[in-house]
């Protein structure tokens, strides 16, 4: 009988959060996707693992025994691509977008003139999954921005602030203005990332800058940059953060800073639980100091404050 791994890190974190919109918002899955996989996992075993109620998902007998090996299952797993990826001497660094990851091509390229022995493999991810990879054990690091779910799970460092401003049709009326008031957007209708990215999703429709009597008017939904310019080109707003005027443009869409709006905080971030791995530790360090402008430490948890001016 063969199981897929993926299927094993959905029964886990089900497991662990005792309900499918727990586990499908730490997952970025939608959750009929996550309720469909159980389901398969359950009909490859031939037995059930959760006993369904309004109150969650509560583990039966053959599933508190089959939690109990899990875990050391994903482990011995995880263990050997690691050091797969030692043998064959390749790290995996995830991203989201341009803007965030800066320099780190030139970095990448300085890493293998001193280190020509490694290959160094920078993965391009989605908005679906705001850990870029982290969460599905795709990558080894990536640099992310914050907040994004699920992220205490991880060690992270902060390293730059970048204003956050708006993107806008061309013909809109604010698009004439040098600068924008976030209240003015209010009740304008936004892109959104789908609602599995939480934390994410609330963070770039300023949720936490807006008055209680505006809620959010949700236009698009979307996980792409042309699908998420093509909703800003049809009569929606988004935000996003500087570098987006300088990596995403189309001709009908402008940029514009906003006034009353928190900055978006660039960071790099790596499993806890992973051992200390001198060569990507050596990486990261670099990456840190081209993006942070200072050497980092250890990686206990944050650690650099990020710069005010998003240098």
């Amino acid at each position: 009988m063969d199981v897929d791994t993926r299927l094993l890190r959905y029964f886990s974190a089900v497991a662990e959060e005792g309900s499918l919109t727990g586990a499908a918002r730490r997952l970025f899955v939608s959750q009929p996707a996550l309720t469909k996989q159980i389901r398969r996992l359950e009909d490859t075993l031939g037995v059930r693992l959760f006993a369904r109620s309004r109150s969650g998902m509560a583990l039966t007998e053959a599933g508190r025994e089959f939690a109990s090996r899990v875990p050391a299952l994903l482990d011995g797993w995880d263990e050997a691509v690691r050091a797969t990826g030692r043998a064959a001497r390749v790290l995996r660094l995830g991203f989201l977008d341009a803007g965030a990851v800066g320099p780190v091509p030139e970095v990448i390229a300085e890493f293998r003139r001193a280190r020509p022995e490694w290959r160094v493999e920078l993965r391009q991810f989605d908005w679906s999954d705001p850990s870029a990879g982290l969460a599905r054990g795709e990558v080894d690091a990536a640099v992310v921005r914050l907040p994004f779910p699920g992220q205490e799970s991880y060690a992270v460092r902060e390293l730059i602030a970048e204003e956050r401003g708006v993107l806008l049709p061309a013909r809109h009326p604010l698009a004439t203005r040098e600068t924008v008031d976030f209240h003015e957007l209010w009740d304008e209708p936004f892109v959104a990332a789908g609602a599995e990215t939480g934390t994410w999703r609330e963070h770039w429709l300023g949720a936490e800058e807006r008055d209680a009597g505006h809620p959010v008017r949700v236009g698009a939904v979307t996980s792409r940059p042309d699908e998420w310019l093509g909703a800003v080109a049809g009569g929606c707003v988004a935000l996003a953060p500087a570098s987006a005027a300088r990596f995403h443009s189309r001709p009908d869409v402008v940029f514009r800073p906003v006034h009353g709006l928190s900055p978006s905080r660039v960071g790099l971030a790596r499993p806890r639980r992973r051992r200390d791995e001198a060569v990507l530790d050596e990486l990261l360090r670099t990456v840190s100091r081209r993006l942070g402008g200072r050497p980092l430490g250890g990686w206990a948890g944050v650690g650099v404050r990020p710069r005010a001016d998003g240098g």
